[in-house]
């Protein structure tokens, strides 16, 4: 977490009003009247009530100013021109902050007023910082749904059974046994996360390991979670799967995952959708695909076959003489619906079907159209050509 940085609006905002206390209190009234008020408004204590949430921000945002004994001389300083005048800027001949600091912040190589209050709250230090947590949006939940060929061409409504990561039913996530009150985590004063050195000028922020940056502890655990906040959530939800849907396919529902913290959305839940086969048709894109047996002579001589369509009444199919094997026709309409609610077309290929067995009269016919036929070899001049 970074150190806040020097906000010109201060000189606006009365920070020992916001904290209760005069302007002459001690460090130590500081120090006790932070503590009480933090604890009075954690959103940990009141989780979705943004008044005190806005109030824990705006004491926090006191205390690390007046309850710094470095800033706080700055401050006094800063409300006191401020208050006979001084304004912020240095260009108008009023003096003002630029006046009073800008010698020292270019000597040091700065850029006048902006980097010295830069130094003053906030730039290269390592002390910490009381902030509250923010909302955060809770964790994407992925599950699985299979469902028949019908459903997914015509969409279809279902309920899953989900079990996600959640606040401890029992303490509501604040980790601590119900009917107790937190105190402000002695190991981090209440930031949420402690200062560590990695080496020479460098330090990094982690979370709190007495409170897991949660900013408050109890003395009595919560003795659901023992004290981790965290529990699990079984639920059943109603989920609308749209038509057109393919196999395979990630839905996104919007809102339907983990829940959020401190008032943060919840997350979204993802269906990954496997589709059954169909025993008759199959799909490409979004049409319909179907095999049709034809016979010989149907394919030969022309002919007028009837094809059936998914969820209507069959239609007439027209072969023309001479339909050779592995011709598709289309029937427009008769497909998977679109996203925009159009549908697809039913492509039905013709597969010319070649009798195992043959009785005596067919047999006959057959030898008969092969004499006919004889004088007109299917295959002449194909090997020649290969060569």
């Amino acid at each position: 977490m970074a150190e806040q940085e020097f906000k010109p609006e201060w000189a606006q905002k009365d920070f020992y009003a916001v904290l209760g206390v005069s302007k002459d209190a001690t460090a130590d009234d500081l120090k006790k009247a932070y503590k009480r008020l933090a604890r009075d408004n954690h959103p940990d204590t009141h989780p979705g009530d943004d008044e005190r949430l806005e109030k824990f921000k705006a004491v926090a945002e006191a205390y690390d100013v007046v309850g710094d004994p470095d800033k706080r001389p700055k401050y006094d300083e800063m409300r006191r021109l401020y208050g006979s005048g001084g304004g912020f800027g240095g260009g108008g001949g009023g003096g003002g902050f630029n006046d009073l600091f800008g010698d020292r912040a270019r000597g040091a190589g700065g850029g006048g007023f902006g980097d010295m209050f830069g130094d003053i709250f906030g730039g290269g230090g390592a002390r910490r910082t009381q902030q509250p947590r923010r909302p955060a949006k809770g964790q994407d939940v992925e599950t699985s749904a299979t469902i028949s060929f019908t459903d997914a061409l015509d969409g279809v409504t279902i309920s899953l059974r989900l079990t996600s990561d959640a606040a401890c039913p029992t303490c509501s996530g604040t980790g601590g046994k119900p009917g107790t009150k937190p105190r402000i985590c002695p190991e981090c004063e209440g930031a949420g996360y402690v200062v560590s050195g990695v080496g020479g000028a460098f330090s990094i922020n982690e979370t709190c390991p007495g409170c897991g940056g949660r900013q408050l502890v109890y003395d009595e655990k919560c003795p659901t979670c023992h004290g981790s906040g965290r529990g699990t959530s079984a639920r059943t939800i109603q989920a609308r799967i749209p038509a057109g849907v393919k196999d395979g396919q990630r839905i996104r529902l919007r809102g339907k995952g983990a829940a959020g913290d401190h008032g943060g959305p919840a997350g979204d839940l993802f269906v990954v959708v496997t589709v059954s086969p169909h025993r008759v048709f199959a799909r490409s894109g979004d049409n319909l695909t179907l095999d049709v047996p034809v016979a010989f002579d149907e394919a030969a001589l022309g002919a007028e076959i009837k094809v059936p369509t998914l969820g209507g009444a069959p239609v007439t199919l027209r072969l023309p003489a001479g339909t050779p094997n592995g011709r598709t026709f289309r029937v427009r309409g008769r497909g998977a619906t679109r996203a925009d609610g159009t549908r697809g077309d039913l492509l039905a290929t013709a597969v010319v079907h070649v009798p195992a067995v043959l009785d005596q009269p067919a047999r006959e016919a057959l030898e008969a159209y092969r004499e006919a036929t004889a004088g007109k070899p299917l295959r002449a001049g194909l090997f020649e050509d290969a060569q």
